[in-house]
């Protein structure tokens, strides 16, 4: 009992006491399933849904989300099976734990293909059919990347690769700066450790010569806000993370006097017009560097995050980075898309929808801002890419294409050459044929043949994409361009004789 109330107390929220329950049940229903099974680390299986639990839980603490999470190693390595768990748990719980199921089976290939990366995240997207199966993974994701140094060196490069690539990134995009953030650079010092270290040196040596000058200007931004009379809650300082410098560096030919936003100040005030105030001010007190003033209130960024940057000139004319936000956008940036739900349940204001951020409306069909968590969640649903699927090459390119797509289309997706030149198929190592419809995460080969191959009307019928209908199309009309001119070079065939009988 002690053990789960320390779990509890881990997660910032107070659950009802049918809430409790459920969460209890959870959490004992999975520690028994996994009893005896040991992690490479040494520690007991159950442990890792645990802490994955804490993470997913100190985001966005909703009672079916927490349960599956808990449970979510279960069907694949007990012998307990996901109907058991449904008739325990119900259906919702179930779905999210069948939605980390087949997100598991989304990983790098080795691809080449320059769209790859994102046709993967896509695919990670698509397969999760509810973003609560997101946040899982991703919580999964980050207990196994603090974890990572007890499996061996390969495997860590490859699953460290993996998270640079496709989790960081969908971390960034659903607005969760602190997982984006520890899950790259978690993953920088695994794949380049030797970066890694060299950017770590530079950034604390800078450090050193700042700490006492950042202070002596935290210090002076109090008073100039108190002089004004401006309402703030806090000014915290924040250093730029390594990954995010190691790449900045990389612009600036590794001169790190060039980046002017490794180190920043944050204000934190109640509200928007607060924020514009304190700008007013620290202007009035701090010479602005020309340019480098960014406001991300009147335009946000791509997944939602808001505040107000501007860079000042300090002493000895050092330069840093300023950024004012308000408490709702601050929470919005650490918590992204789970922020809503967050505070709803704390009675705070509600974002005035922000949190619908521009990319989930351009990936899916959300419903209007919801007034309350349940509707929230609800809106959650991901439909966007429903009528999509995924394909890939035996070297692991990925192709997207529409739903009911033939192995014409991934030809003509591939290279138009191997459109024109295809004689059949391997879908999964098996011969199938060409107008045979294509399913998500199938590996497909083409067999191409040397000479041009006779392309029918029935082809046009069975291709789905415009790209391979517009190229068959195109055949079609040189085709028949050829038989026409064959038709007139016959001799017993007079085309002015047979017009002037008529």
């Amino acid at each position: 009992m002690k053990y789960f109330q320390d779990f509890l107390n881990s997660i910032p929220h107070k659950f009802t006491p049918e809430e409790e329950a459920v969460i209890k049940r959870a959490y004992e229903f999975a520690q028994k399933a996994h009893a005896g099974q040991k992690r490479k680390s040494g520690e007991d299986y159950f442990i890792h849904g645990r802490e994955a639990a804490i993470i997913l839980g100190k985001l966005f603490p909703d009672v079916p989300t927490l349960a599956a999470t808990l449970l979510h190693d279960v069907p694949e390595d007990t012998e307990i099976t996901l109907e058991e768990i449904e008739k325990q748990f119900g259906p919702e719980i179930a779905r999210l734990i069948d939605g980390v199921t087949q997100l598991g089976h989304v990983r790098m290939k080795n691809g080449k293909d320059k769209f790859y990366m994102e046709n993967l995240r896509k695919l990670f997207i698509a397969t999760s059919q509810d973003i609560r199966v997101i946040l899982i993974k991703l919580s999964d994701r980050m207990h196994n990347m603090r974890t990572l140094e007890f499996i061996p060196r390969d495997k860590q490069i490859r699953i460290a690769k993996e998270t640079l690539e496709i989790y960081a990134p969908i971390a960034g995009r659903l607005g969760i700066g602190n997982w984006k953030d520890e899950l790259e650079d978690l993953s920088f010092k695994v794949v380049f450790p030797k970066e890694y270290q060299k950017t770590k040196e530079l950034l604390e040596n800078e450090m050193a010569s700042r700490q006492d000058s950042m202070k002596e200007t935290q210090k002076n931004l109090v008073h100039i806000l108190h002089a004004e009379g401006i309402k703030f809650q806090e000014i915290t300082g924040r250093v730029k993370r390594l990954y995010s410098l190691h790449r900045k560096l990389q612009k600036y030919e590794s001169d790190i006097s060039k980046i002017h936003d490794f180190i920043a100040l944050r204000i934190i005030t109640k509200s928007t017009s607060d924020c514009y105030a304190a700008l007013g001010s620290i202007h009035k007190h701090f010479q602005p560097v020309p340019g480098r003033i960014k406001d991300f209130i009147a335009n946000p960024k791509p997944n939602g995050y808001q505040s107000i940057h501007t860079t000042v000139f300090g002493k000895a004319g050092k330069t840093f980075e300023i950024q004012i936000r308000t408490d709702l956008m601050h929470e919005e940036a650490e918590r992204g898309v789970a922020a809503h739900w967050f505070y709803a349940e704390e009675g705070k204001p509600e974002s005035s929808g922000r949190v619908q951020a521009k990319w989930f409306k351009e990936l899916q069909s959300w419903q209007e801002e919801a007034s309350s968590p349940e509707e929230f969640l609800e809106s959650l649903k991901i439909d966007f890419f429903r009528d999509r699927i995924f394909v890939f090459t035996p070297k692991g390119d990925i192709k997207d294409l529409p739903q009911g797509s033939s192995a014409i289309d991934f030809a003509f997706a591939v290279h138009t050459d191997l459109g024109y030149h295809m004689m059949g198929a391997k879908i999964n190592g098996k011969m199938r044929s060409i107008f045979d419809e294509l399913q998500n995460e199938d590996v497909v080969e083409i067999i191409k043949i040397k000479k041009e191959a006779v392309i029918s009307r029935d082809w046009l019928k069975a291709a789905r994409t415009q790209n391979a209908r517009n190229k068959i199309r195109h055949y079609l009309k040189e085709h028949d361009k050829g038989i026409l001119e064959r038709i007139k070079e016959l001799k017993s065939f007079s085309l002015p004789r047979f017009f002037r009988k008529k």
